[in-house]
């Protein structure tokens, strides 16, 4: 049975933090973490990433009704802040709290979990490979193993790993800029020649664009141009732009300057007609809003880099990296995903392109004391399918993320969809058989699907209050509607 504190903790990012004895560490990271679940009841677009489809075919379901627990859920949904977070809670519960749940030995919890799972990952709803990892999060150590060390293909569950990766080597506080650049004024020249920056963020969109054409603006006035030549720099990422499954609606090519992730269809999330290029698309787009500040083209944009004696003339900042982060998980949002993983290799030293990523991303792991031995990270978004992970190594990555002295990769957690509510899950678990409906508003994971790859890893608080970690992963499965259902049971069972 469900208790109405399980789910608050469960459904709470902060009950995540709590669980595993991490709320003293709340700090830098709390500003942006919470807001795919604040806004959960305004969320109404399709999942993001490749291949999440509903899980049965028909129209969609309707948005579950608030359980009788709906308003402390929400209220910790949107704890006010950090200070509030650190304030003394009274020790003497009310006569009506609910009595705090007493933990299982970990060898009987072990055996519970083995008895109840062992059945429902035999499903042959899973297909024929099928490997799985459950672990306390708080101390890492393994509940649940079968396969846990085999290499799979990990689909988006790999975004576990670049968020891990981006969020240890900048910090939860770093902004991607996009900047425009000129020389020193010279006089009596007819036109100024100014450079479009890209930084790499792949969440820049019209509104921060015009931003930053007004920003342009007003600096050209100050030094008396009216006329510009513009040359737009990409340079931030090399190597190729396109990933190797080659055009796709679930990715545009990769580039350090596009704008709204170069859909030309005006959609947010989801599949979209992509741009060739990106980074022409957005110049293009600058001098247009440019010119609705009085500052016109001398001729077309064209490609290059900023003179060696440019000088920042405006800039736009992107949101912090925790909420990028956020959004890349609850969304399996694949542009942002690609562009974080080349923000990791810049930081690393690397360049910043598939291979550079991948270097980093690993080395990144590695020096956070995980084990990576057999895992590829072919890229940050999980399309590749030469991409390898464990489940045991996700259960690391996520309980490494509850550690109280990590505190700057908590956007791990809070940017997993909840079940029933948010992101990729949001049309799962609630409404289903009584056995996956269980798991609605209490399990967070992210989702992973192509072809015969379906994976679900994320985190629950089980019936004794301990916040589990978990991977279970698939291979050569028969269809998402049979193996979909198969592992949200699965992730339910740990919360009943």
């Amino acid at each position: 049975m469900v208790r109405t504190w399980q789910l608050a903790t469960g459904a709470a990012a902060v009950g995540c933090v709590l669980a595993a004895g991490a709320v003293a560490a709340a700090g830098p990271w709390d500003s942006g973490q919470r807001k795919a679940e604040r806004e959960w009841a305004a969320a109404r677009s399709p999942a993001g990433g490749a291949h999440h489809e509903g899980t049965a075919p028909g129209p969609p379901r309707t948005r579950p009704e608030p359980a009788p627990s709906a308003p402390d859920v929400l209220g910790a949904l949107g704890v006010p802040d950090a200070a509030a977070l650190r304030a003394p809670r009274p020790r003497t519960p009310s006569a009506d709290a609910p009595a705090e749940p007493q933990r299982k030995p970990p060898r009987q919890l072990a055996r519970e979990l083995s008895r109840k799972l062992d059945p429902l990952l035999a499903d042959p709803g899973l297909g024929p490979v099928r490997t799985a990892s459950v672990v306390d999060a708080a101390t890492g150590e393994s509940l649940y193993s079968r396969g846990a060390r085999s290499p799979m293909t990990p689909a988006s569950t790999i975004k576990i790993a670049t968020a891990t990766a981006v969020l240890a080597a900048l910090g939860p506080d770093h902004r991607i800029e996009t900047a425009v650049a000129a020389p020193p004024p010279r006089p009596g020249a007819a036109t100024t020649e100014i450079t479009l920056v890209g930084g790499g963020d792949a969440t820049l969109d019209e509104k921060r664009l015009r931003t930053l054409a007004e920003r342009t603006a007003t600096a050209l006035r100050g030094r008396g141009a009216a006329s510009v030549r513009l040359v737009y720099d990409a340079s931030r990422f090399s190597g190729p732009a396109r990933h190797p499954i080659g055009p796709n609606g679930n990715i545009a090519p990769v580039s350090a300057l596009m704008l709204n992730q170069g859909r030309l269809d005006g959609s947010l999330r989801g599949p979209a007609p992509r741009s060739a290029d990106p980074a022409r698309d957005t110049a293009d787009a600058f001098v247009r809003l440019l010119a609705e500040h009085g500052v016109e083209a001398a001729a077309d944009p064209v490609p290059g880099r900023a003179p060696a004696a440019a000088r920042p003339l405006a800039s736009v900042a992107s949101a912090p990296l925790s909420a990028l982060v956020e959004r890349m998980l609850t969304y399996s949002d694949n542009d942002l995903a690609e562009a974080l993983a080349r923000q990791t290799a810049l930081a690393a030293g690397e360049q910043a392109s598939f291979a550079g990523a991948e270097r980093a991303v690993t080395a990144q792991l590695a020096a956070l004391g995980l084990d990576v031995k057999g895992a590829r990270f072919a890229d940050g978004s999980g399309l590749s399918r030469r991409d390898r992970v464990s489940a045991g190594l996700l259960t690391a990555l996520l309980a490494r993320a509850a550690e109280p002295g990590r505190p700057e990769l908590r956007p791990v957690l809070t940017g997993l969809p909840v079940a029933g509510f948010s992101g990729t899950l949001e049309q799962r678990y609630a409404g289903g058989p009584p056995a996956t409906a269980a798991g609605t508003g209490l399990v967070r994971a992210k989702t992973g699907t192509l072809t015969g790859v379906d994976t679900l890893a994320g985190a629950v608080v089980a019936p004794d209050g301990r916040l589990l970690a978990f991977a279970f992963l698939t291979g050569d499965s028969p269809s998402p509607y049979t193996t979909r259902p198969a592992l949200d049971r699965l992730a339910a069972a740990l919360a009943s």
